[in-house]
């Protein structure tokens, strides 16, 4: 029995695929393991999305191709959006690469990797709408959380992003199949569910009509054994009050939004191909709150887009300090190839869009202190994901707080707890962006 290792890297939308993909390994008979010293063969499932990203694909690829020479492993394959935005530039480039294979092929993964082993390698790059939305997974994580991929693609074609031209255009999974997917991930033990999109507020646009991310998110809603639900990837504009008000009245699902708004001045907006302006989102945050007053709001900000002034990224500076998101992430503009915005004049350098970032973050971080400050002896619910033995606590996350880009909370207990139950927690401290306190 041959031996597969799956590295993959990226979004959650990418680590659905790749648990789809593993799932089709182990059927065709493929022993998964954790090790790449220990695998016939290793996938990279990559992201391809900006500059950094890439970088860590190609050093994840350049250190597993050592196993080649120094271990067991008889194929390197590279899958996910780099190898689909790529190509077969991916192989003639890193020549250590055996074999590369679009999105539309994954279907095939098993095949391709028997045949790779054989020493038979040929790239395949299906087509993009053949990428399998529905089917079984191993999930990779913790088995109490899963992400729940209900779209693929993107209409929105924001200047800046490559996505549609890499995953093409929004192609929604029908509700029941969403729900039946939701029903068996619960049957196995999850008890979180994150649904994903690259616009999750424009699910179901293409094959009802219109958006139907509220609808689907009652009837996720009613799946017995699911305790948690949150959504990311909301898009400011398709935030509608049909949404907000099934946030509010649905138990399940956590009082938390993702919504990447990337600017608030209205002429770079317009540059992004995206809606809005300062005071539109202005209005749009306070409705939020009004309507959720306990909501989480998690966003991200892009600095030094073509042609922002100075003028322009302190309008973004303002709405930070004013606006005191719970969450935030900020990142520079990467100018990607095959981009209408790669193409703008007025290119901002390097350093002035990493100052700009840095002064966002350390506002943020003030912010998030404060607010870490202000929960001091409130109660909350927490998931219990693992103990920590170095300093001999138990840690998890609370509904406030979504796996890897939010923080965790660290806590003591009275007794001995099990990892996947959720439990009642006092707040009494913190550090940076994690929380401290002890059970009830």
């Amino acid at each position: 029995m041959s031996k597969v290792c799956m590295v993959s890297l990226g979004c959650p939308k990418n680590q659905v695929d790749a648990e789809m993909m593993l799932y089709s390994l182990k059927q065709a008979g493929f022993e998964i393991v954790s090790e790449e010293a220990d695998a016939d063969a290793i996938i990279i499932n990559t992201c391809g999305f900006i500059e950094d990203a890439k970088k860590e694909a190609i050093e994840n690829i350049l250190d597993c191709a050592q196993y080649k020479q120094g271990g067991k492993c008889k194929a390197l394959i590279v899958t996910g959006c780099l190898a689909e935005r790529y190509k077969d530039d991916v192989t003639e480039e890193i020549p250590e690469v055996d074999v590369c294979v679009g999105i539309g092929s994954n279907s095939k993964i098993a095949e391709i990797t028997e045949n790779a082993i054989k020493g038979i390698k040929i790239n395949s790059f299906g087509e993009k709408e053949d990428l399998d939305l529905n089917g079984e997974r191993i999930l990779g994580g913790l088995p109490f959380t899963a992400y729940l991929k209900v779209a693929d693609g993107c209409d929105n074609c924001c200047t800046y992003c490559a996505i549609p031209k890499i995953r093409g255009k929004m192609r929604s999974r029908k509700i029941e199949e969403c729900v039946r997917e939701a029903e068996s991930l619960a049957k196995r033990g999850v008890k979180e569910l994150i649904v994903v999109a690259q616009d999750t507020t424009a699910y179901g646009a293409d094959i009802y009509g219109e958006p139907k991310l509220a609808e689907l998110l009652r009837e996720l809603a009613k799946v017995e054994g699911i305790h948690w639900i949150r959504t990311l990837y909301t898009y400011p504009d398709k935030i509608t009050d049909e949404l907000l008000e099934t946030i509010a009245s649905e138990e399940k699902l956590v009082n938390y939004l993702d919504i990447p708004l990337q600017h608030v001045n209205g002429e770079i907006l317009k540059r992004m191909n995206r809606k809005g302006d300062k005071e539109s989102l202005s209005a749009l945050i306070d409705k939020i709150r009004a309507k959720l007053p306990e909501v989480t709001l998690r966003t991200t900000f892009i600095t030094g887009f073509p042609g922002e002034t100075e003028e322009q990224f302190c309008e973004v500076a303002e709405f930070v300090k004013e606006k005191r998101f719970d969450r935030l992430g900020c990142f520079t503009y990467s100018p990607e190839e095959d981009t209408i915005a790669a193409t703008f004049e007025n290119q901002v350098d390097e350093q002035t869009k990493a100052d700009r970032m840095d002064n966002i973050m350390e506002m943020q971080l003030t912010i998030a202190a404060e607010k870490n400050e202000e929960k001091f002896g409130s109660e909350t619910e927490v998931l219990i994901e693992g103990w920590d033995d170095y300093i001999k606590c138990y840690f998890g996350r609370t509904p406030a707080d979504a796996p890897e880009v939010d923080g965790k909370i660290f806590f003591m207990a009275h007794k001995p707890l099990k990892i996947g139950d959720f439990v009642k927690v006092q707040i009494n401290d913190c550090i940076d962006y994690d929380l401290l306190g002890e059970t009830i």
